[in-house]
């Protein structure tokens, strides 16, 4: 997924999530998309700090329960 795709999903309300189902996708009441590890609730930026690079590859990004 791009960042734009990823973005455009968590503001639909999907479930976004990175590498495996214990890593969620979440904008935050800030506006800030993160990566929350869902065991521990630690929490990285979405992108790095230029708001384009991700923080993983596109291809490990996805939506749960979608093929």
């Amino acid at each position: 997924m791009t960042l734009n795709q990823i973005k455009y999903a968590v503001e639909k309300g999907r479930s976004v999530h990175w590498a495996n189902d214990g890593y969620s996708v979440i904008k935050d009441k800030h506006g800030q998309y993160l990566v929350i590890f869902e065991r521990n609730q630690s929490a990285i930026g979405l992108t790095w700090q230029d708001g384009i690079t991700l923080n993983g590859k596109e291809s490990d990004f996805y939506i749960k329960g979608v093929i």
